[in-house]
């Protein structure tokens, strides 16, 4: 693994997106990770900093962070950025399909993905680890020892379990059997700027984030059923 990793998050929108640039400063390649709302702001950050975007992560279905029709308000997104830069789109085999005929997208556009999967930005490596819950498909980024979570994981809370494609086992297995497992030390980067600030480490998470800390699954069901975390 290369020891330098290109990273910047980019708040963008008016529901507290988080967008991130994930790259290889030797080889100058990146990946814009949740390409919606701002697709200028992220391009023109990668230009500013001498990147070139070079491929496109998805980390779950919902138009704030794909692009498209949000309650009758059109959100840039991925189909504006395949527009201005010749990338491929990485999205979880669960949403592949129809994520892409969401987006306006070819299927020649997507790459399909699964949990454990690896691809490279540059030389640096990045896994795809698959967090179902807040949608079927809601996929994470662990780039070196960072954690870019979209919204299954923000700092201090979680995503919603209400909507349309949520399932709350889900969501209990994917906190507590994979996220909870990760290194203290590994940094959280959340899909949307709702805690007290940007990151924060997972030991910190452990301690502090009730929806990690569940025992059982009960336990959990009870708690998120008669209200949602935010979204």
């Amino acid at each position: 693994m290369t020891s330098a990793v290109y990273f910047k998050q980019i708040q963008v929108g008016p529901m507290q997106n988080f967008a991130y640039l994930i790259g290889d400063p030797a080889s100058r390649e990146a990946a814009v990770v949740d390409a919606a709302w701002d697709v200028s702001l992220a391009l023109d950050t990668a230009e500013r900093d001498g990147m070139r975007v070079t491929k496109a992560l998805v980390t779950h279905f919902h138009p704030d962070h794909l692009g498209g029709d949000l309650l009758g308000r059109h959100v840039q997104g991925v189909a504006e950025l395949l527009e201005r830069v010749k990338a491929k789109v990485y999205i979880h085999r669960a949403e592949a399909e129809f994520v892409g005929r969401l987006a306006g997208l070819s299927p020649s556009d997507v790459v399909a993905v699964d949990g454990g999967d690896e691809t490279t930005v540059g030389l640096v490596p990045l896994k795809f680890i698959h967090t179902p819950g807040h949608t079927p498909g809601s996929q994470c980024f662990l780039v070196g020892n960072r954690l870019v979570a979209g919204d299954t994981l923000f700092i201090n809370s979680c995503g919603r379990v209400d909507l349309p494609g949520s399932n709350p086992q889900d969501m209990y297995y994917s906190l507590t059997q994979t996220l909870a497992k990760l290194p203290d030390d590994t940094l959280l980067f959340p899909g949307h700027d709702y805690g007290e600030k940007p990151f924060a480490t997972m030991g910190e998470q452990k301690k502090r984030n009730v929806f990690l800390r569940f025992r059982t699954l009960q336990e959990f069901l009870e708690v998120v059923a008669p209200f949602s975390p935010r979204f």
